[in-house]
């Protein structure tokens, strides 16, 4: 989805600093595009108000972190096995206690003794991360290589991160998508996700919707809250599956609990005009608010609307409204009809809902300079390539 420089700028700072922020649209009565600047005049009031998204298109590919561990997050530790049931993983339970020095030795060990595809792939997770032992890249891979031919899920995960920020040797997308169906083949939500992506993205495989929400689904059923909004929006458009707006609204709800912003928002705009759930405004305006105080412009722009007109239940509040307009707006978020809302304030209450914003509005332009200064330094080497 494009908008804006500003725009763009301002939602990739939050994603960075706090959380994610796209777009879904909502109006006064009206239909309003994701991708509004300047949203029209709101048509005179008719109970009940409803607010309307318009269709996005299916969520832009992420490429996987470079950064992002082989390793799922750190379980609570289990009781000791029964007799003669699974060993336990000593070496992983040290690992996840960070304890990296006796996780190295008790991996080695394992590795040498039994061929352990799960030690090879904590071996190669210390090397990578220098946890215990110096940074190495070709010893990482070099495990993580052996775990991966024995069957290990997580190695070749890995191996697909590693390819994809050429740490494994130079850069290459191919061989990073190739590690990705491995992984995905058998069973891993995260591969499964990053798969699904670039079934979307349409540029490495032909665009197949109908593949991405199968591997969407995969991850969705781990608990993976990207893969559930994700996948609600498949099923909201009828993208690769049936248009189904219960399902896609299960989805959002279930992407809400793992505080998924966007889902939120979508989630919200659902519960307030009943569509695929049982109509609830003054939950949904819990929800909006919700995520915008995570940083979601959109959120936060549709919170400042419910409060400006007392929508669904909530009480007008012109202050908090204007606050919440003035943050979404620092973030490009422009909105003509609150701008006018806010020009017809009183002066004192203008300026109150100013210094409420401020402190929000300070911590935005912090994150965008900080944004446009990181991509200046990306795309400095590739500039002086280029000389």
């Amino acid at each position: 989805m494009r908008r804006g420089a500003l725009r763009s700028t301002a939602a990739a700072a939050l994603r960075n600093a706090a959380a994610a922020a796209l777009a879904a649209s909502l109006s006064l009565g009206l239909a309003a595009t994701a991708s509004a600047q300047n949203p029209p005049a709101p048509a005179p009031a008719k109970p009940p108000h409803r607010l309307v998204p318009a269709k996005k298109p299916a969520p832009a590919p992420v490429p996987a972190k470079p950064g992002q561990s082989a390793f799922p997050a750190p379980q609570p530790a289990q009781a000791a096995p029964a007799k003669n049931g699974p060993e336990p993983d000593l070496a992983f339970g040290a690992f996840q206690r960070g304890y990296y020095i006796t996780a190295f030795a008790l991996a080695t060990q394992r590795a040498a003794d039994k061929s352990d595809p799960k030690s090879m792939t904590l071996l190669g997770e210390l090397y990578a991360n220098g946890l215990g032992i110096p940074r190495d890249d070709a010893k990482a891979a070099s495990w993580y290589r052996l775990a991966a031919a024995r069957g290990d899920a997580n190695a070749m995960f890995a191996l697909a991160i590693f390819e994809l920020a050429g740490r494994a040797g130079p850069r290459n997308r191919q061989d990073s998508a190739k590690w990705l169906a491995a992984a995905a083949k058998l069973g891993h939500p995260i591969a499964a996700y990053d798969l699904a992506l670039l079934y979307i993205e349409g540029e490495l495989f032909p665009r197949d919707f109908s593949r991405a929400a199968e591997l969407l689904r995969v991850a969705a059923d781990a608990g993976n809250a990207q893969a559930q909004y994700a996948l609600g929006t498949l099923y909201k458009d009828g993208r690769g599956v049936p248009r189904d707006m219960k399902e896609a609204v299960h989805l959002f709800a279930l992407a809400a609990l793992g505080d998924q912003s966007d889902a939120e928002v979508e989630y919200a705009i659902a519960l307030f005009n009943g569509d695929g759930v049982e109509r609830n405004q003054p939950l949904a305006a819990q929800v909006f608010r919700k995520a915008a105080l995570k940083n979601n412009p959109i959120a936060q722009d549709r919170l400042a609307l419910i409060l400006a007109n007392g929508l669904g239940g909530t009480p007008a509040d012109p202050i908090e409204a204007a606050k919440w307009h003035m943050i979404a707006k620092a973030a490009g978020d422009t909105n003509l009809v609150l701008d006018d809302f806010v020009a017809k304030m009183d002066a004192t209450a203008r300026a109150t809902a100013e210094k409420r914003a401020q402190p929000w509005i300070a911590f935005i332009k912090q994150a965008i300079a900080a944004q446009t200064a990181a991509q200046q330094q990306q795309q400095a080497p590739n500039t002086a390539a280029k000389k």
